[in-house]
């Protein structure tokens, strides 16, 4: 059985990751890419469906664990009755094939260790043909895939396992060292466990020494960042939601998605986040990945793509995995990039503006394809849609999707205006004043004193938070005040936020999910902007303590079982973590969103911010 969602650890290489368990077992690893079939699918299933184990014989074992200060490095500290030892895992970056590497180093007295090594190719589903080569390397094949193991302790094959077990006293090691191939191609070479180890480190010391951050929160921004870098595919930049598939956000529930992918609704999240910090590099491959991935007809544009770009993304699923817990089905692909979400269409063009503003890139570039963008997005941002939370029911009218349309015209004139670009730029400013007073008008319940959901609802939803964040209207606005008071009334639940009130709204699916840790985080910069700073520390530190012991979130948390839950790590987790933190350390002032454009109509107030301080644009 699979451990709970946070007893995980990432380890990875910037090309692809593994999740090792606190009992030493790596329970998925997907090779040679993040979205490649997994060889370790232990998670979804049990240990028949492949996993790596190295772990102490001693079941009453003292467990501690941390990562090497600014790396990727698990060091896990094994304490018995007999003697300590210490176990490293990693994997190096910029290898030309993926290793993992793992090596147990006896501290004192002596240390009795255990290895499984089982592999199942195709999610959990092959069992390989294992040989031995002639310098006692183990190699597993089937079909195009080819893992080989090297090892310096004996190991012998049983039940189609690969098994052994050795102790360590002190000063003495066992190295380990897992290398992938394709089958048809020489057989790489053997690993250099002397040189991966300090290599490795220095690779994500130099990184983090990048990062620009101070204050109270600048190790936890630290190791969001270093988890983010460790989610980005090195080749081409693009950074994906989260490298694992169908752990669920309900436990025993079929809420369960591959988010193995790249969805332009993090584009903005992650362009700040990344020049904020300091890692301009970073930003512009994400930018160059933005374009490259959307290039083409406008109408043909995507939610997601694959991390090259890749548009076909089918969901099938697996009958063969039982799931995490028995949530049922496991999937791969996703359906959701068939859909039609119009906020993603404002994503893209506020991050390009902010590339702009930022010198990613020079300033005309891209600029033929937003024109061609907005050109398509006259044309339908008045369709209903699926939304920000990719509903599985009917397509409606949902307020934030017609915000973020708003947001594509707004952030272009800004653009057209500030780097003196042509466009049609008067025809831009009547569509975002149209859009503004019909978002002002039928997205706004007077009854409750707050935007709704969707157009005729009397709920909302947590996407509702982000009006003040992108520049919609300011945080001084009554409205705004009102929408965060009736999220804080029917969305939270033990202090944190949900998406949206499933029981009341149909998704197209089950209700009951866990408590999405984004949402919460916009409410730390809902509050920060209306100046109930006190509120917004108070809930980001909330947040901060349901991180694992290594600094990792998932994409949601369940309150009644008070266990992390949804894809791990989660990359929309990390980033909301690292631009609150940016907000909260702004000297105390609020976010102000809107400093370079004038308001659309009567219906929104310009000014300052609610504690009336100039302050630093996020948008």
């Amino acid at each position: 059985m699979a451990l709970p969602i946070e007893d995980y650890a990432l380890i990875g290489d910037c090309e692809t990751a593994a999740l090792v368990g606190r009992d030493g077992s790596i329970d998925w690893f997907c090779t040679p890419r993040f979205d490649s079939e997994a060889c370790f699918a232990a998670i979804l299933g049990t240990s028949e469906n492949g996993r790596w184990l190295l772990a102490p014989t001693d079941p009453n074992a003292k467990i501690t664990r941390r990562y090497l200060p600014d790396t990727l490095i698990l060091e896990t500290r094994v304490e018995t009755a007999t003697g300590t030892a210490t176990l490293v895992d990693f994997m190096y970056p910029t290898e030309p094939h993926p290793h993992i590497v793992r090596i147990v180093t006896g501290d004192s007295g002596t240390v009795e260790f255990e290895t499984e090594f089982v592999v199942r190719f195709g999610y959990g589903e092959q069992v390989p043909w294992v040989t031995m080569l002639p310098d006692r390397r183990l190699r597993a094949v089937a079909g195009p895939n080819k893992l080989i193991l090297q090892s310096t302790i004996e190991l012998r094959g049983e039940d189609f396992k690969t098994k052994g077990k050795f102790t360590v006293k002190a000063g003495e090691t066992a190295s380990f060292a897992l290398t992938y191939g394709e089958s048809f191609l020489p057989d790489p070479p053997a690993a250099d466990f002397t040189k991966l180890l300090p290599k490795t480190e220095q690779y994500w010391k130099d990184w983090a020494s990048r990062c620009n951050v101070e204050g109270p929160y600048a190790n936890a921004v630290k190791r969001s960042l270093i988890t983010l870098k460790a989610m980005t595919y090195a080749p081409t930049g693009g950074v994906v939601a989260a490298m694992t598939t169908s752990l669920p956000e309900q436990f025993g529930g079929p809420r369960n998605w591959d988010y193995r992918y790249c969805w332009l609704r993090d584009a903005t999240l992650t362009l700040l986040a990344l020049m904020n910090t300091g890692y301009f590099d970073e930003a512009r491959a994400w930018r160059e990945w933005l374009l490259r991935a959307v290039a083409g007809s406008p109408d043909q544009m995507q939610i997601m793509y694959g991390i090259a770009g890749e548009r076909r993304l089918y969901e099938v699923e697996l009958p063969w995995l039982p799931g995490y817990e028995k949530s049922a089905p496991v999937r791969i692909g996703n359906g959701a990039h068939q859909q039609t979400q119009i906020d993603v269409y404002g994503e893209l063009l506020d991050a390009l503006h902010q590339a702009r503003k930022g010198g990613l890139a020079p300033e005309k570039s891209g600029w033929d394809l937003q024109l061609a963008i907005l050109e398509h997005l006259d044309d339908v941002w008045q369709k209903p849609d699926q939304g920000i939370w990719e509903v599985r029911s009917g397509p409606e009218h949902f307020t934030y999707s017609k915000v973020m349309a708003w947001v594509a015209f707004d952030r272009s004139i800004r653009s057209a205006e500030r780097f003196k670009l042509k466009g049609p730029i008067d025809h831009w400013r009547d569509i975002r004043k149209t859009i503004h007073a019909q978002v002002c008008e039928k997205g706004y319940d007077k009854e409750l004193n707050s935007f709704v959901r969707a157009y005729g609802t009397k709920v909302v939803d947590a996407s509702l938070l982000l009006l003040p964040a992108v520049g919609f209207l300011p945080a001084s606005d009554p409205r705004i005040a009102g929408t965060v008071e009736q999220v804080e009334k029917t969305l939270m639940k033990d202090g944190l936020v949900q998406r949206y009130d499933t029981s009341k709204s149909n998704d197209g699916l089950p209700p009951g999910e866990g408590m999405f840790l984004a949402c919460s985080f916009w409410l730390v910069d809902a509050y920060t902007m209306l100046g109930r700073r006190d509120d917004a520390t108070k809930l980001f530190e909330r947040l901060l303590s349901l991180r694992n012991d290594l600094g990792l979130l998932s994409e949601e948390y369940d309150t009644t079982t008070k266990r992390l839950c949804g894809n791990f790590p989660q990359a929309f987790s990390h980033l909301a973590l690292v631009n609150s933190a940016c907000n909260l350390g702004r000297d105390g002032r609020p976010l102000e969103q809107r400093t370079d454009c004038e308001p659309d109509s009567k219906t929104a107030t310009p000014g300052k911010a609610a504690s009336g301080k100039p302050a630093v644009s996020t948008h």
